[in-house]
């Protein structure tokens, strides 16, 4: 077990900060050991059902990802689709998650965008854009999806202009009660549309 103090408690702000920049690469060395493991757990049931076992439900293993996890369903849902897409055709995303340069959020960030596209096409998005993983560290989240999106745009320009017309289908808002007698509203809607709102709410 690691000891969160092992820099000491007298440590210098240097020590303090390199200690949780450490701290930050074990977790995403465990997201990516994570990721095998429900792989791999995924090709166990699949081989029990193909000897004759109990059919093999995604959203069933799902959220037992979750549960394993402590996350909901859903959440453990979307990390299996992650897994399925890093360890199967993405090893250069893998290995930088491992590595540390990425975190498991921007690694999630990347197979979103890549999600779309040919096991093909992900092989070479995953190379262009972690092949040479050392200009990731540098970037911020957004920046991170948006050359992921770039790379598949460019790989498959008829596939994702489909899946973002299927996302136009998937508009929403939502109400949520808040703390404190406030409440939050949260709307997914196309990125113009939202500009204006932007705009709108700004004046």
């Amino acid at each position: 077990m690691f000891d969160i103090l092992a820099v000491g408690p007298d440590a210098d702000e240097a020590a303090l900060s390199g200690r949780m920049a450490e701290l930050e690469r074990v977790k995403a060395r465990a997201a990516a050991e994570q990721a095998r493991i429900a792989v791999a757990l995924e090709a166990r049931r699949v081989a029990a059902a193909a000897a004759g076992g109990p059919r093999v439900s995604r959203a069933a293993l799902g959220s037992e990802i979750g549960l394993a996890r402590r996350e909901s369903p859903h959440r453990g849902e979307r990390l299996m689709a992650m897994a399925r897409i890093l360890v199967a055709d993405m090893p250069c995303t893998l290995a930088a998650l491992e590595s540390g340069v990425l975190s498991e959020h921007r690694a999630e960030l990347i197979t979103k965008e890549a999600e779309c596209l040919s096991v093909l096409d992900r092989r070479l998005l995953d190379a262009e854009l972690c092949g040479d993983p050392g200009p990731l560290a540098g970037l911020g989240n957004a920046e991170v999806s948006a050359e992921a999106a770039r790379i598949a745009y460019e790989l498959d320009q008829q596939t994702v202009v489909e899946k973002m017309r299927r996302a136009r289908s998937a508009r929403h808002v939502r109400f949520r009660v808040a703390a404190d007698g406030m409440m939050s509203m949260t709307v997914l809607m196309p990125a113009a549309q939202g500009q204006l709102v932007r705009q709108t709410l700004a004046r």
